[in-house]
This record gives C-alpha cells, structure tokens and sequence, in this order.
C-alpha cells in the first residue's frame, strides 16, 4: 500500500504516514492484499478487510467492516492530527440494527474519541463524543443518507470547531473542547456492513 502526502506541490511516495507537519494521506486499497488490513491500521473492534468491490469509486478494492460490534472502530495510522480535514467515500451495505458510516478522530484510545456519523436507516449526520467508552450526543441534523449508493462523507475539524459534509453540502456543526488532538479513523455501528473508499486526511 502507498501512502501520499503532497507538500508544497511536490507529491512524495513512501510506505508509511509521517509522523508530523503538515500534509497529505490518501488510501485507495487498490494496492493492498485481499482479505486483511492495510498495513499501519489498527482496529479496535468489528471485522475489518479489504475486499473487492465492482462498483467502488477506485476499483478494485474498498475497506469494508463485515463483523458485528457495539462500535466496530479502526485508526488509520499512529499519526497525530489537531486541525485536519478527512473525506471518505462510504456505501451502507446492510443492517438490520444500522447501517452507520463513521470517520472518527483526535482519537486518544478506542475508548476516547469524537465521531462523525451518517446513518441510512435513521437519515441523520450527528457529531459524538465517544468518552470513556460511553457515547453522547454533541449535534444532530435530518440528512437523506442511501442505502446501497456511495455517497462522501467529511468533517473538518479547526480549534474546538467541528463541521461534518455529507456529498459536499455541510450538514452539521458544532464546538467542543474535550479532545484537543489525535489519531483519526473509520467506524460503523452494531451489525452494519459498510464499505470505505478514497480516504483523505489533509492536516494544516
């Protein structure tokens, strides 16, 4: 797998994320070996792995979760990010109890972290705190979500300033002060199985 960070135009190719500045990852999974996690990932709970996926943005493959968890979660690499922006593209494939998409960041731990949500069952975006294991409610918004269909979801995250875009118009908003900076990564919900793809962290 390759990791891209771009810097001043420049487009620099290497195997693992760095470690600080500013910057730019970018994942496809096209690259990566059928059937396991991308190597620098780390999961926290749930069923993570790449499989091939025929309508997946970049073809062939997408990171999909497939097992069922309280809050199936994943970091994407060991770097730590405070004001950054991260994209993905995301299709919710089933689940009866959800079918949830999440980018998740400033994690601490897979106990602490802040969570960006779209649900095609419930046709909401929300933002979460996830602390100490437990999860509440920072904002809610009424989104049409689809089950079945890529669709993008984003968040940009500056200061104690969060906003989360669902297929480029902002959904939600809001401020929070208890997670000051972090990992970031991907997360679903219970039985969903939910698909990932074009992953994009851009730090300031």
């Amino acid at each position: 797998m390759r990791h891209i960070l771009v810097f001043s135009g420049f487009i620099l190719l290497f195997a693992a994320v760095a470690s600080a500045g500013t910057g730019r990852a970018y994942w496809t999974f096209d690259a990566d070996p059928v059937g396991g996690l991308p190597a620098g990932m780390h999961g926290f709970s749930g069923k993570w792995l790449v499989r091939a996926e025929a309508n997946a943005p970049s073809k062939p493959n997408a990171l999909c979760q497939t097992g069922s968890a309280h809050y199936p979660a994943l970091a994407l690499s060991d770097k730590v990010y405070r004001d950054v922006m991260i994209s993905t593209r995301f299709k919710p494939i089933s689940g009866t109890e959800d079918q949830a998409a999440g980018i998740i960041f400033r994690i601490q731990d897979k106990d602490n972290y802040y969570i960006l949500r779209a649900n095609a069952l419930e046709n909401n975006v929300n933002i979460y705190r996830y602390q100490g294991g437990s999860r509440s409610v920072i904002k809610e918004s009424s989104k049409t979500v689809f089950s079945g269909q890529w669709q993008e979801l984003r968040v940009e995250v500056k200061g104690n300033r969060i906003r989360g875009y669902l297929n480029g118009e902002l959904a939600v908003e809001a401020n929070d002060d208890v997670f000051k900076a972090g990992k970031v990564g991907l997360w679903t919900k219970a039985d969903s199985v939910t698909c990932f793809d074009n992953v994009e962290v851009t730090a300031e």
